[in-house]
């Protein structure tokens, strides 16, 4: 005989939720879609263990946060419920636990999608919380819930009424994802929320998939990493990882090298190379940025036609020197600046 939980699946969330009607769905089950994030091992990741085991340290202990990680589904319920469990819940003094641990849910209707509310994560939250978000109406509402940027999730239940209507949401316009490679940066340090990471930002005005592959600390540009993108199947790849490269000579090493490693396994795949976005540089990091630049200009001496390169400077401009928490993670300011650097590039593109 089967366990209750395997039949009811309200049986399997214990809540506190003062719901009458609520009905529990894990999200790794239809209608729900899952993007940006794979469940393995009994917790969500962006990249294999495997893989991340090969690259370094630091990716191996990021790999399982949720950047870039989205739900998506349709439902007529008057509220939206999340049960979320985590492992390891990113608290920094520079970072709103609402980016760093909060999900956050657009609705789409009449082909508008908009912000509506926060899943707001308690302050004292070590491994689990709860949240609920009121619609205030029974229309039908195709919704994207966003995964908390810096925290592990091992388990997503929605909870819906019951009696509410569920179903798959409509297809991203471009199915393939835009593949993004960098530091702190890239994984969304530190966005005051999920949404407002210059990926979700850019993933809502093209309506497309992504897939974050953001490292604090570690992204550097090895081999592995490089071999590992350029067999993502993928519509475009954005890279920037100066930050995280140890040196000005690490980077010569490692830039252009990673360039042809996935230029090889996808000749006509269109690539964007990034400088670190910062407004004012000082003498090493322009030595840093000629690096980065000399990368594109030796492909473009090529004849490579899909390579394209934005200036640091140019992704901060909208923001200039008050697009940072500390000098160097951008805030809402600057990932909005950013996305609006990045976004002309991509209409080239797209």
């Amino acid at each position: 005989m089967k366990n209750i939980s395997d039949i009811d699946k309200n049986f399997k969330v214990k809540t506190d939720i003062h719901k009458d009607d609520i009905r529990f769905y894990d999200v790794n089950e239809k209608p729900f879609e899952v993007y940006g994030v794979f469940y393995e091992d009994s917790k969500f990741r962006r990249l294999p263990e495997k893989i991340a085991r090969k690259v370094n340290d630091n990716v191996l202990a990021l790999h399982a946060n949720t950047a870039g990680g989205r739900v998506r589904f349709i439902t007529d319920s008057e509220y939206v419920a999340i049960h979320a469990q985590l492992q390891s819940v990113g608290k920094m003094p520079h970072f709103a636990m609402t980016g760093s641990a909060g999900f956050d849910l657009y609705i789409r209707e009449n082909s508008r999608e908009r912000y509506f509310k926060t899943f707001v994560p308690p302050f004292e939250i070590t491994d689990s919380y709860e949240s609920v978000v009121e619609s205030g109406n029974r229309n039908l509402k195709e919704i994207t819930i966003n995964f908390p940027l810096y925290s592990e999730v091992t388990a997503l239940y929605i909870g819906l009424s019951e009696k509410a209507k569920v179903s798959e949401a409509s297809p991203y316009t471009y199915k393939k994802p835009i593949v993004f490679y960098g530091s702190s940066i890239t994984q969304g340090g530190c966005a005051s929320r999920p949404g407002l990471s210059y990926e979700s930002i850019l993933s809502r005005k093209f309506d497309t998939d992504f897939i974050n592959l953001g490292f604090s600390a570690g992204a550097r540009g090895e081999d592995e990493i490089a071999e590992y993108i350029g067999n993502l199947d993928m519509n475009v790849f954005v890279y920037d990882y100066d930050h995280n490269a140890p040196a000005a000579e690490h980077l010569k090493n490692t830039h252009e090298r990673m360039f042809e490693i996935i230029r090889k396994a996808k000749p006509d795949l269109p690539v964007i190379i990034m400088s670190r976005p910062k407004f004012i540089l000082t003498d090493d990091e322009k030595d840093r940025l000629e690096i980065i630049k000399a990368t594109y200009l030796h492909a473009k001496e090529k004849g490579d036609g899909k390579v394209y390169f934005i200036d640091g400077e140019e992704l901060m401009k909208k923001a200039e020197n008050d697009g940072t928490v500390d000098d160097c993670h951008p805030n809402d300011l600057g990932f909005m600046s950013m996305a609006e650097a990045v976004g002309k590039v991509l209409e080239k593109i797209l």
